[in-house]
């Protein structure tokens, strides 16, 4: 983004370092510009290389291995339909139209299993199957908050790929980002929970936003593809609650006047 390409003042980001340290709730900030760690403060939580659940930034990194798939041949776009990557028949409604590009974009039509509906979804004896099989709430199009579909894409890639989804995100990201990524839950199939628990550091964290603000390229290897990126970009849909539009698995705003895209999980 050009806004984290231009230079702050040492006396600008000791100010930034002021403000930080007296919001309670932050507990890491690590500023990266031009490719040089400018700040980096813990003012509180388990420190800058400790891993913290990354909640539902989870979703923006299954993203990113959701292009590298599609770079890689496992799956033919954003347009791909759902059912039949899965080996699952049609159901003869809005469904059977269900595409990875509405998996990435929050644009399922299907009942949401975030917020209240989080316990009962996860406490069922096949994730995938309480997602798919639940009537669809509308056509695919409009923005339905739910880690479900996350979890659906998370379930598809394993399968197209014949890898779990920790050992692409280890294998894809974490080795050629020198990253560490550990396990963490699974459902009752043994499938990784796609769009949330996973864990990094914020120094890991912070790397990963650095390749992505260089197009995906890492140490001359193009880790992630750039024109993926640019396509995650793309404003596909809109919050109701931040009114901040929404690409693939990036949330989409202005700061100071600049573009900017993020990842968001509850607690930041």
């Amino acid at each position: 983004m050009p806004a984290l390409a231009q230079s702050l003042p040492a006396s600008s980001l000791g100010e930034v370092q002021i403000n930080a340290e007296a919001m309670e709730q932050l507990h890491a900030l690590v500023v990266i510009q031009g490719g040089e760690e400018r700040l980096a403060i813990a003012p509180r939580g388990p420190g800058l290389d400790r891993i913290a659940n990354i909640k539902s930034v989870s979703k923006t990194i299954v993203a990113l291995l959701t292009g590298i798939a599609i770079d890689r041949g496992h799956l033919s776009g954003p347009n791909a339909r759902v059912l039949p990557l899965l080996d699952r028949a049609e159901t003869g409604d809005a469904r059977d139209s269900l595409t990875v590009g509405n998996l990435l974009s929050m644009q399922t039509g299907l009942a949401t299993t975030s917020g209240a509906n989080y316990g009962a979804w996860v406490s069922s004896n096949d994730w995938v199957d309480y997602v798919l099989d639940a009537p669809a709430e509308s056509r695919p199009g409009a923005f339905i908050y739910s880690t479900g579909g996350w979890h659906v894409l998370g379930a598809l890639l394993a399968r197209v790929t014949g890898r779990d989804l920790h050992n692409l995100a280890r294998n894809w990201l974490g080795d050629p980002l020198g990253v560490e990524i550990p396990r963490w839950y699974r459902d009752p199939q043994g499938l990784y929970l796609g769009g949330n628990q996973m864990g990094l550091t914020p120094r890991s964290l912070a790397r990963i936003g650095e390749m992505v603000r260089r197009g995906g390229l890492w140490n001359d290897t193009q880790v992630v593809p750039a024109n993926w990126i640019e396509m995650s970009w793309q404003p596909r849909a809109r919050s109701p609650w931040s009114g901040d539009q929404y690409g693939y698995g990036w949330f989409l705003t202005q700061i100071a006047g600049q573009e900017a895209a993020y990842g968001r999980g509850y607690g930041g």
